[in-house]
């Protein structure tokens, strides 16, 4: 008897190990199941803010430029870490927004995106305003007071801070309302894993490139100083190029603000989406029709944000034309 009762304990030990054997298995599936979702729902975010980032990449490194160069990181660090609290606020605030008002994500989308539009527009319009000559001269007054010992270097640097890290919530909002958008449907841990990921993944990957960037001319002027010969040119080289990336990054982060709010736009009204996609699918029977398709689609998005930048520059100069204040930018 007590043979038989030991018997039918083992058994069931070995039935409940069972259990826990096959219940870890479905738990360790699921949660494979979850972190490839996690990593989808992490790489088509970071495809659909990676228009912004050329912009983040550039404003952030004309930000900081002008300050001595022995000081560059430390304001670089200072700005990421101003960043970094940032999104620490816009993070739980889109989880908030996304558990109790879910209907805002959709008209929140719609103002970034109209923001990224008006942001183009008036960069365009800045060139066109303010000619070079005004530039040169903002860019001499700058070296003087680097040069002159009275000014106050720290206040100096404070300002810039504060100047990129205003920047950097704006550009930090648009980034998180956009990764928003794109898991608004998953579950929220999901939503919380996708979310915390980006904001940590773009702001090291930024910032560690603007310090890259800002760092490159005296990288550059390092290498010329060496004696190779090969290494002294190669150092020219990059002394030559710094100027022109910052200026391909203007360019291209410009460009991408137009396809990316355009695109979020265009998303945002039934209507215009579906006149969009006629027009891209008629693109499809051109020849090498695959690669018009795209083409089409993406030059619609980007006149449609140009226009819709236009407008909303127009209702700002208007408005501060109506209140009496300067409509230089």
């Amino acid at each position: 008897m007590a043979g038989a009762s030991l018997l039918t304990l083992l058994d069931d030990i070995a039935t409940i190990l069972d259990d826990v054997a096959l219940m870890t298995k479905v738990a360790a599936k699921k949660s494979a199941v979850i972190a490839d979702d996690v990593a989808l729902l992490t790489k088509v975010a970071a495809q659909k803010t990676a228009g912004v980032l050329g912009d983040d990449l550039a404003l952030n490194a004309q930000q900081v430029s002008g300050v001595r160069a022995e000081r560059e990181i430390p304001v670089v660090w200072a700005v990421a870490k101003g960043s970094l609290i940032n999104k620490a606020i816009l993070v739980p605030a889109a989880l908030l927004i996304s558990a109790f008002a879910p209907w805002a994500v959709t008209p929140l989308l719609m103002v970034g995106g109209a923001f990224l539009c008006f942001e183009g527009v008036e960069k365009l319009a800045h060139r066109f305003l303010h000619g070079a000559s005004e530039e040169a001269a903002a860019q001499a007054s700058l070296a003087q007071a680097n040069a002159d010992p009275a000014v106050d270097l720290v206040a100096f640097e404070k300002d810039k801070i504060k100047g990129a890290v205003r920047t950097d919530f704006i550009l930090s909002a648009e980034i998180i309302a956009i990764t928003l958008g794109t898991v608004a449907q998953a579950p929220f841990v999901q939503q919380v894993a996708v979310l915390s990921g980006i904001a940590v993944v773009m702001t090291l990957g930024v910032y560690g490139l603007v310090a890259g960037i800002v760092k490159l001319d005296d990288l550059g002027l390092w290498l010329s100083r060496r004696a190779n010969s090969a290494v002294q040119s190669l150092g020219r080289g990059i002394v030559s190029a710094a100027p022109w990336l910052m200026k391909t990054l203007s360019v291209v982060g410009t460009a991408a603000m137009f396809l990316v709010g355009g695109g979020i736009l265009v998303h945002g009204v039934p209507a215009v989406h579906h006149a969009v996609e006629a027009m891209a699918a008629a693109a499809l029977q051109w020849p090498g029709g695959g690669l018009w398709q795209v083409l089409v689609s993406n030059a619609l998005n980007a006149v449609i944000g140009m226009v819709a930048g236009a407008v909303v520059l127009a209702a700002v100069l208007l408005v501060q034309r109506l209140r009496g204040g300067s409509t230089a930018h």
